[in-house]
């Protein structure tokens, strides 16, 4: 029989010298899947990272399609309000622009980046007269796409490191910006659908 010694490391000790320094956990990329003996590891963004990224695409995608209604649109349908809505085409645009700007800049503490005037008449709670001046759907049109790529750029920023909790009109309560962010994409997909209904009506009137 061999003379030779078995060493055996306690299972605590081995954890204890071993895991704090091959899965300290980041809230940047984080690395996983790391096999302690070969060091293969991956690295990847948090899940939440992934999900806000794509927010912001489907957002952006939304703002394309609102930018070619309101610029391809004749004036007179974009303000008609077909009997059994409240609302118009021309104020839906608007609307989801003052939204945005609420749910992400105002309760996270940031200047709005639209004029007061514009969230006045547009904001929750507010129907349409039926009337826009050129100047109003100019500031529209130059707002739909640049505050989504601006939301972006100060998210990426660490701009937003606060928030005041919201309740919306839907029983969805925000406790974060990235809560408002991904909520808006449904508020937006809404719109865009109440959109759609106008379109359908008024062109067959």
């Amino acid at each position: 029989m061999s003379n030779e010694k078995v060493i055996v490391i306690p299972l605590v000790s081995f954890y204890k010298s071993v895991l704090p320094h091959n899965f300290a956990l980041q809230r940047n990329p984080i690395t996983l899947n790391c096999t302690i003996f070969s060091g293969n590891c991956k690295k990847y963004q948090p899940k939440i990272m992934s999900t806000l990224e794509n927010a912001f695409d489907v957002t952006l995608q939304n703002r394309k399609r609102l930018y070619k209604f309101l610029k391809e649109t004749p004036k007179e349908i974009l303000l008609q309000i077909p009997q059994g809505f409240r609302n118009n085409i021309w104020w839906n645009i608007a609307h989801v622009v003052v939204t945005q700007q609420l749910l992400v800049y105002k309760f996270s503490g940031q200047p709005i980046r639209v004029s007061e005037a514009l969230v006045e008449k547009f904001k929750k709670g507010t129907v349409p007269d039926g009337t826009a001046t050129e100047e109003e759907i100019k500031q529209v049109a130059d707002s739909l796409l640049p505050t989504v790529e601006w939301m972006q750029e100060d998210y990426g920023k660490g701009l937003f490191d606060g928030y005041t909790e919201y309740t919306t009109s839907a029983n969805v309560t925000l406790s974060s910006v990235e809560d408002a962010i991904i909520f808006n994409v449904y508020h937006e997909g809404l719109h865009l659908g109440a959109i759609l209904s106008l379109l359908k009506v008024v062109s067959k009137s």
